[in-house]
């Protein structure tokens, strides 16, 4: 008898920094997600996707939950909400490292209207102690009624594929919606324009605003086998331009380095990749700009 065949979008939301992203290429076993110490990095809907036996999973990396002050801020809140208001299964992630954030009780609340399958996912269980672990999940669990608690470590796997098989049972019968090898469902221009955003991140998370984005303009196969992409990183001011490009152009050098080695790596071909610094005063005031990102641009 062939075993039933079940499909199913589950929706990781949390605070920033709450290891999403880290989750999110834990679950799907490579890497679809970047990964930065700089809180929202990620900014819209991303898709990763998993098999556990019959069942493939398709993991929604949303946008951090935190209060939102700006335009971009909103917009990105929104998606997060959007994400977890359209999955079949609902994951909430919080840092069990640092408890609860500001707006997780407000989170926690919210979620009393949303019908779906919930569980609670603490995270950072590695560097927590077990009756601290304990408190958490019961004050989590009082505000919200969750089918099941997971305790993990997404960054070293622990508890991951327990959590990773709930999913896989609780996520509707039904056909699958990717080939089998398919592991997100994103754009390769894209993907290739966040490992760039990832690498100028941990580059200069310090020193660089959040004011920044990276598009691929241009994405060409040539004759051997090679990918030749231009890439331009925008910027709000010129200041900003100076610190990317660097002392004798050496910071642009080295995160193109990073970069063109990572996508080469995620597409399995040689990659020449060329960066541009652009200023674009107001670019997170540029409906476009959402678009690209897969965002809808709040109209206040």
């Amino acid at each position: 008898m062939v075993e039933e065949t079940r499909c199913g979008f589950v929706a990781l939301i949390g605070s920033t920094n709450v290891g999403k992203s880290t989750l999110v290429n834990a679950l799907v076993g490579s890497k679809v997600a970047i990964v930065t110490p700089k809180a929202q990095t990620t900014r819209a809907l991303l898709r990763g996707i998993a098999t556990d036996g019959a069942a493939q999973v398709i993991f929604v990396d949303t946008p951090g939950l935190f209060k939102p002050k700006r335009r971009l801020d909103r917009a990105m809140v929104a998606s997060a909400w959007s994400g977890a208001g359209d999955a079949d299964v609902i994951c909430v992630i919080v840092d069990a490292q640092h408890g609860f954030a500001e707006e997780t009780p407000e989170l926690l609340d919210r979620l009393k209207e949303l019908r779906q399958p919930k569980a609670l996912v603490l995270n950072k269980i590695d560097v927590v102690d077990k009756p601290s672990l304990l408190g958490l999940a019961q004050d989590a669990n009082a505000h919200a009624a969750f089918n099941v608690t997971f305790m993990i470590s997404a960054l070293k796997g622990d508890g991951v594929d327990d959590l990773k098989h709930w999913l896989a049972s609780a996520v509707p019968a039904g056909p699958w919606l990717y080939p089998e090898d398919q592991i997100a469902d994103a754009p390769s221009r894209s993907l290739a324009a966040e490992i760039t955003r990832e690498k100028l991140y941990l580059r200069l998370h310090q020193e660089l605003p959040y004011q920044s984005t990276v598009a691929t303009e241009a994405w060409n196969e040539r004759p051997d086998g090679s990918l030749r992409i231009e890439q331009t990183i925008y910027v709000e001011r010129e200041s900003q331009r100076k610190i990317v490009l660097g002392k004798g152009g050496q910071t642009i050098k080295a995160i193109g380095a990073a970069a063109r080695q990572e996508i080469a790596a995620l597409f399995e071909r040689p990659v020449h990749l060329f960066l541009f610094v652009k200023v674009r005063e107001g670019w997170s005031e540029d409906p476009e700009r959402y678009r690209e990102m897969g965002l809808e641009f709040p109209k206040d």
